[in-house]
C-alpha cells in the first residue's frame, strides 16, 4: 500500500500556537452549539492529536453528528473556538478548512464513474492533468478499487460505493478526515470487513481522523481514543481499554458495553470493600470506585460472572436460571436472584458446565477486581 503525505499547508488562520511540536490536530475550546433556544452540544473541550484516530460516540441525539459539522463548518458554534493544525478556523468556510468529509448516505454522484467522482474533489481545487490522475490511481489502489475506475455507482455493491466516497474524501489529502457513522447502511458482515479495511488505511496514512457512530464495538475496536457523548455534553474522553475497564459514571458504565448494574450499600476497611444487595447476598469490590461508601450502584459485565452447582459451602449471589440463549460461540442466561433486575451471564459455549438448565438453581462468582462501584446518587439510565 503506497503512502500519501498529508503535511500541506493548513488554510490561513491566526496561530495559537508558535511550537509545531505542541500543536494537536484539532481542539476545540468551550464549543456550544444552539439552535434557536435549543442548545445541542454544551461546552465541549477535546484536544485531537495529530494522526489520531477519534472517535465521537453516543445515541442517536446526542450532539455527536453537530459537533462533527462544526468541525466541518457547516454549522456555526453559539461559543467557543476551534483550531485545525494550530490554526483558529472560526471564520474559514467549510471548503477553505482542509477537511475530507465521509457522510453516512454514500453522496455518491450517480451520474459520474469511480474515477470521476474520486476525482471530483481535485478538480474543485484547481488539481488536474497528471497530478489529479496519479492522486486518483493512488488512492483507488488504497481502498482496493483498482479495476473499477469506469464503473458507473449502480454496478457497485454498498460497501464498494463508501469506498468510493472514503477514496474522494481522501484524494484531496485533507488535513482531517471526518466520518459521520460512514458504515450504517451496511449489512453486518460486510461493517465489519470495511471496519477492519478502514483501521489499517488510517493508520498508514497518519491522518487525523474524526469519526462518529452510536455502535461501541465499532468505536472500541477503531479508535486511539474516543469521547462518550449525552445530551450534548462529554461524559469522559479516554482509550477504548480506559473506558471500558474504567468507566468514570454509571451512564457510561451502561452505554460501554454489557453490564449488571444492581442497587447495595457498600461497607468496609482495612483495604476490603464489601456490597451487601438488596436480596441479602454480599460481594466484594476492590475494582473501580472500590472506595465508595453507603449506598451505591454495583456493576460487572456478564462475561466476568462464573456459574457454578448450589451446594452447601455456597456463599454469595445465588438465584435461578431463568433463560438460557444459545449464541454460537457463547450461551447467555437470565438469572433470577431475587433482585429489582435479573442478572445476565455470558459463558464461552465450550465451557458451559453440566446441568445449566432453565430452572436450575445456580451460585454466581464474580472476581472483586472486576466489579465497579458507582455512588448512589448516580443516574441510572440507559443513554
Amino acid at each position: 500500500m503506497n503512502a500519501m503525505s498529508f503535511a500541506d499547508t493548513a488554510p490561513v488562520a491566526r496561530s495559537r500556537t508558535s511550537d509545531p511540536s505542541n500543536v494537536p490536530g484539532v481542539e476545540l475550546v468551550d464549543i456550544s452549539v444552539r439552535f434557536g433556544s435549543l442548545t445541542v452540544v454544551s461546552h465541549v473541550n477535546l484536544s485531537i492529536k495529530a494522526g489520531e484516530f477519534f472517535t465521537l460516540l453516543g445515541p442517536s441525539g446526542c450532539g455527536k453528528t453537530t459537533l462533527l459539522r462544526a468541525i466541518a463548518g457547516f454549522y456555526r458554534q453559539f461559543e467557543g473556538s476551534i483550531s485545525i493544525g494550530g490554526s483558529v478556523v472560526d471564520d474559514i468556510p467549510a471548503h477553505r478548512r482542509n477537511t475530507g468529509m465521509v457522510f453516512q448516505n454514500y453522496a455518491i454522484f450517480p451520474h459520474l464513474n469511480v474515477w470521476d467522482n474520486v476525482a471530483y474533489g481535485l478538480a474543485s481545487r484547481k488539481i488536474s492533468g497528471a497530478e489529479a490522475a496519479q492522486r486518483v490511481t493512488e488512492t483507488l489502489e488504497m481502498v482496493d478499487l483498482k479495476g473499477y475506475e469506469k464503473r458507473m455507482p449502480k454496478q457497485l455493491s454498498g460497501g464498494q460505493q463508501q469506498r468510493v466516497v472514503i477514496a474522494r474524501a481522501i484524494a484531496i489529502r485533507p488535513r482531517v478526515l471526518l466520518m459521520d457513522e460512514p458504515l450504517a447502511n451496511l449489512d453486518a458482515k460486510l461493517r465489519v470487513r470495511l471496519r477492519n479495511d478502514l483501521k489499517i488505511l488510517q493508520r498508514s496514512l497518519g491522518i487525523t481522523t474524526i469519526y462518529v457512530t452510536h455502535d461501541q464495538e465499532e468505536a472500541l475496536s477503531l479508535s486511539d481514543r474516543l469521547a462518550v457523548i449525552s445530551g450534548g455534553e462529554v461524559l469522559q474522553v479516554g482509550t477504548p481499554e480506559d473506558v471500558y475497564a474504567r468507566p468514570g459514571t454509571l451512564r457510561v458504565a451502561e452505554f460501554i458495553g454489557e453490564g449488571n448494574f444492581l442497587r447495595g450499600h457498600a461497607t468496609g476497611g482495612g483495604g476490603r470493600t464489601t456490597v451487601l444487595l438488596r436480596s441479602g447476598a454480599t460481594i466484594a469490590a476492590t475494582g473501580p470506585g472500590s472506595d465508595c461508601r453507603g449506598e451505591i450502584w454495583v456493576g460487572f459485565r456478564p462475561q466476568d460472572v462464573s456459574l457454578h452447582p448450589v451446594t452447601e459451602a455456597s456463599s454469595g449471589i445465588v438465584g435461578t436460571l431463568r433463560a438460557r440463549t444459545y449464541l454460537g460461540s457463547y450461551v447467555s442466561y437470565e438469572v433470577d436472584c431475587g433482585l429489582d433486575r435479573s442478572i445476565s451471564v455470558q459463558v464461552v459455549a465450550t465451557a458451559v458446565p453440566e446441568g445449566m438448565q432453565e430452572g436450575s438453581q445456580v451460585a454466581l462468582r464474580v472476581e472483586p477486581a472486576q466489579v465497579m462501584l458507582f455512588p448512589g446518587d448516580d443516574k441510572a439510565v440507559e443513554l
